[in-house]
């Protein structure tokens, strides 16, 4: 008898892109096929400021650290930090770093991001990240037109983590929260330039990982609402009667990893070129 799948929150802090980290984050989590993980990825971490913005996020959804930061006074703060709110972390290239300085006798540079060709495709991956970045959840929606790809779904449809991915590619993707009736930003229906995909999932699949959410939620939320499968497919009807108005392609994520729903998104943009 199979075990029933678990969730558990995956946190990885990066000082460049963040693939590495993605790469070695994955390669772990592929070692528990009864565990899967909610990625939290944050690229172009460079400041103490971000990094305090980082850890509240990581309060809310609270889980093991992976990170890849040269800088060793915010490696110290993720450990600190870390330490002090017991969670398990790891800085992914010390390791490799140390026995790299042993065999050659002399530490490494430290440069951030040295691993990068600064080329005109890393230019254009970092300013599609740093779009993505600024365009999550809805935010700054007059700038709709100005994105490659908009992805849109209820809550816990793997918006975030698809758009960052697909941003890694050069690919400037903002995505857009569906509320149960909430009509959409006026920008998002009169734009024309980005490829629009809804995200959608089964309501079994959803509430499952809305019941891991709830370990960072606040008082006064209505729990029991954000995980009822009744209250989902409504939320989920309500996302299909709009992309079904507009003529906009959906996606079931149910079953899918970030890499295949993106693939799949790459796919139809190049059908709809």
């Amino acid at each position: 008898m199979n075990k029933p799948q678990s969730f558990f929150h995956l946190h990885l802090i990066s000082d460049a892109t963040g693939e590495t980290l993605l790469a070695a984050g994955r390669a772990a989590s592929a070692q528990y096929k009864d565990a899967r993980a909610i990625e939290h990825i944050y690229p172009l971490i460079r400041t103490e400021k971000q990094l305090m913005k980082v850890f509240e996020d990581i309060e809310d959804e609270p889980g093991i650290v992976l990170y890849t930061v040269v800088d060793q006074n915010l490696a110290r703060m993720i450990d600190s930090r870390c330490a002090a709110m017991g969670l398990p972390y790891v800085s992914v290239l010390e390791p490799v770093l140390s026995v790299f300085q042993s065999y050659l006798g002399t530490p490494a540079g430290r440069r951030v991001g040295a691993q990068h060709v600064l080329d005109a495709e890393y230019f254009r991956r970092i300013d599609a990240l740093n779009f993505t970045m600024e365009h999550d959840d809805g935010q700054l929606p007059g700038d709709i037109e100005d994105a490659d790809i908009v992805l849109i779904g209820i809550s816990r449809t793997s918006k975030t983590p698809t758009s960052i991915y697909l941003a890694n590619r050069g690919i400037k993707t903002a995505n857009v929260p569906i509320v149960l009736g909430v009509p959409l930003p006026e920008s998002l229906a009169g734009a024309r330039r980005p490829l629009i995909v809804g995200l959608i999932a089964t309501a079994e699949r959803i509430s499952q990982v809305r019941q891991n959410r709830l370990l960072g939620t606040t008082a006064g939320f209505d729990a029991q609402s954000y995980i009822d499968r009744a209250t989902i497919n409504e939320e989920l009807a309500y996302a299909r009667q709009i992309c079904t108005r507009h003529n906009w392609p959906m996606i079931d994520v149910s079953r899918r990893s970030i890499e295949e729903t993106a693939a799949a998104i790459v796919a139809l943009r190049s059908r709809t070129r």
